[in-house]
This record gives C-alpha cells, sequence and structure tokens, in this order.
C-alpha cells in the first residue's frame, strides 16, 4: 500500500471526508475549511508517486525540472472521531481505479464507518439564490440519511471524478458512502464558490452534532458575491435583461448562452492556445476582459 503513517492513531468507527479539486472547488473548500477550522492533525500521506504522470515539465529561469507528485494527506480528529483526506488533484482512467480502491482499503483498515464526499451541482441561477443540497449514496441507510437532513435526491444524472467514483469502489467493501452536491451558477464554475462551502460545512456540523466559526468564511463569501455581482451586472446592462419595472427578471438574471460558452472556452483554452485568442475575443466583445483578467492570465502560468 502507498499510504504511510505520520503517526498512529486510535479511531473508533470514524466518518471520513475526502475531496478533491473540481468546479468551484466545492468540495474541497468546504473540507478544508472543516478540518482548519477543527484543528485536525495530520497522520498519514498517501505516495502518489506511482499515480502521477506529469504531462510537462516546469521552467524557471531557463532551467527545467520535473514537477512534484500532487500531495493527498489524512488528518484526524477524536470526540467525535474524525478522518479528512485533502487531495491536490484528480486523476482519470485506470490510475483513478487503483488510487480509489487504495483509499478503501485504507478506510476499511481503519474500520470507517461512512464516507462522505461532495461536489458541485451547476444550474442557470443567480449567485443571490439559495444554495440547494442533493445527494446519492450506495446503500438503503444512506438515503434514510439524506431525508433525515432534507437533502434532496438526485434522481439521475452522472458525478465525474473521485467524488462520485468513491462510491463505487466503497460499495464492494461494505462501507456507506454519501457525495452531497451543492448547487451554483452555471457561469461561475470555475471560481472558488464558498457560499456552496457554507452549505456543505453547515451540514457536515449538523451531522457531526458539533459547532464551527463561520466568520472567515462570511467574508470570503462577501469577496465573492462582489466579483459575482458585477459580473452578473455588466450582462444585464449588455444585453438589456430586465422586467417592465427595470428589475432582474427571474432566471433571465444572466445570459447562461453567453456565460456558458465563455466556461466552455476556459476548459478548452488550457490546452489549445487558439481557444485562448478565441476566448479573448468574447471576453473582449461583451466587455468582460476586466472581470476575468486574472483567471484568463492564469492560463499561461505553471501550474
Amino acid at each position: 500500500m502507498n499510504i504511510h503513517f505520520t503517526q498512529r492513531v486510535e479511531l473508533t468507527k470514524p466518518i471520513m471526508f475526502a475531496a478533491w479539486p473540481g468546479m468551484g472547488n466545492v468540495a474541497l473548500g468546504a473540507i478544508n475549511y472543516l478540518r482548519e477550522k477543527l484543528n485536525m492533525e495530520q497522520f498519514a500521506q498517501f505516495d502518489t508517486t506511482p499515480f502521477f504522470a506529469p504531462d510537462g515539465v516546469e521552467v524557471e529561469a531557463g532551467l527545467v525540472q520535473m514537477p512534484s507528485p500532487p500531495k493527498s494527506v489524512f488528518y484526524f480528529r477524536k470526540e467525535p472521531d474524525i478522518i479528512v483526506m485533502e487531495n491536490q488533484m484528480q486523476f482519470g482512467g485506470k490510475t483513478s481505479v487503483d488510487f480509489g480502491h487504495e483509499i478503501i482499503d485504507f478506510a476499511y483498515e481503519l474500520d470507517v464507518m461512512r464516507i462522505f464526499t461532495g461536489a458541485a451541482f451547476p444550474m442557470p441561477t443567480s449567485y443571490k439564490e439559495s444554495v440547494q443540497l442533493f445527494g446519492v449514496t450506495n446503500t438503503r441507510s444512506g438515503l434514510d440519511l439524506l431525508d433525515r437532513y432534507q437533502i434532496k435526491i438526485m434522481e439521475e444524472g452522472s458525478i465525474s471524478g473521485l467524488n462520485g467514483l468513491l462510491l463505487g469502489y466503497a460499495k464492494e467493501k461494505g462501507i456507506e458512502s454519501i457525495c452531497v452536491l451543492a448547487t451554483m451558477p452555471i457561469y461561475a464554475t470555475g471560481f472558488p464558490n464558498p457560499r456552496a462551502w457554507r452549505a456543505l460545512v453547515e451540514l457536515f456540523t449538523h451531522i457531526l452534532d458539533i459547532k464551527v466559526d463561520f466568520t472567515e468564511l462570511d467574508l470570503m463569501i462577501n469577496q465573492t458575491d462582489a466579483k459575482m455581482e458585477q459580473i452578473e451586472r455588466h450582462l444585464e446592462e449588455m444585453l438589456g435583461i430586465k422586467d417592465k419595472e427595470g428589475e432582474r427578471s427571474g432566471e433571465e438574471r444572466v445570459s447562461q448562452f453567453v456565460l456558458n460558452k465563455i466556461e466552455r472556452l476556459f476548459l478548452e483554452a488550457r490546452t489549445s492556445r487558439e481557444k485562448a485568442l478565441e476566448l479573448k475575443r468574447e471576453l473582449d466583445r461583451w466587455g468582460l476582459f476586466e472581470m476575468y483578467e486574472d483567471r484568463f492570465l492564469d492560463l499561461f502560468k505553471k501550474d
């Protein structure tokens, strides 16, 4: 096994939370905030070297060097007994299968009672709308838990990445697992979404029957909201989206066509310089470049 203890711990039927980067960094942002506020300690680390296949080298002052494997770290807390696993990147293909099974084998060894993961649920909505939570699980008892905490059942669709796949691997070992998805504006999937983080953290604290300080997270929400408000207002002005009283017209708060196209181009521009140029033209066309400038320039920086 590629998971190594940095200190030995004695835990009783712990609940495990696992997160990877994704849209809005919903899962990773929420789990990281929970872990920091609970002052959890590291107790194990996953050596991801066998799973990491670099797609390039890092360059500094004309010299190249191989990138370091992504970190994958386990933390713990007692009373209640909790494990948090934070990962720096998603693995795909056969690699994700092997990686996921090692996580589940480790969880089985630690007698983990239940695993939670998280994900984003992009929707055509404004950033001001209340975050809704949807859930899926790998057991019937998991459905009862979702109902107990008034989490809507995701009736159909798919969940990409290990945030979803881990539930399938866990089922093979008989470990109940639940993925909770938090809604967010579809136009903002490339931005951190602390509103969605807060909804997940609130849920997890209710399940664990603990309290955390939300002051820092609320400050992040206010800062992000300001950026989202700027984007939405600008597009409303450009596209003339107003109702008769001059107020926002419900579902037409923003042009989803424009925003969806921008998000698609950001995704494609990661590997295509031509798409990056098309993205720049689209941002200029709608007068959005200044608001997206930092994110656009990040496309040309090393990861």
